[in-house]
Order: structure tokens, then C-alpha cells, then sequence
């Protein structure tokens, strides 16, 4: 199963990434960052199909997915 890891300190919490994800896998944070933003967070027991997508629509790449 593919590993999805977000920085969540570079997070800015727009939430593309879960707007993109077709697998609905992750979401908002309840957590705040540095920043003051809620990072994304990929949720628990959701599966990942390792498209990437959340990765690529990322403005600050924070996310990276592996295979």
C-alpha cells in the first residue's frame, strides 16, 4: 500500500489536496502548525491508490507519496 507523508509544518492548510483525492483518504486537521494553519492529515484505516494527485496539486509540496 503507497505511504502518503505531509510535512505539516510547510502545510498552509488550503486543503486542495483533499478537494483532489479520489479516494476522499485525506482531510483537515484538528491540530494547528507553526503557522497557525490546520494541515492536512491522512485519515486512519483509508486507503491510498498512490496516484499522486494530492501530492502534484500541492502550492508549498509538502506532501510525497511512495510506492
Amino acid at each position: 500500500m503507497p505511504k502518503v507523508v505531509i510535512d505539516k509544518d510547510r502545510c498552509k492548510g488550503c486543503l486542495l489536496c483533499v478537494s483532489f483525492c479520489p479516494q476522499g483518504s485525506l482531510s483537515g486537521g484538528e491540530k494547528l502548525n507553526r503557522s497557525g494553519a490546520r494541515p492536512a492529515r491522512f485519515k486512519k484505516g483509508a486507503s491510498c491508490v498512490g496516484c499522486a494527485m494530492c501530492a502534484l496539486i500541492c502550492p508549498e509540496c509538502c506532501i510525497e507519496v511512495y510506492k
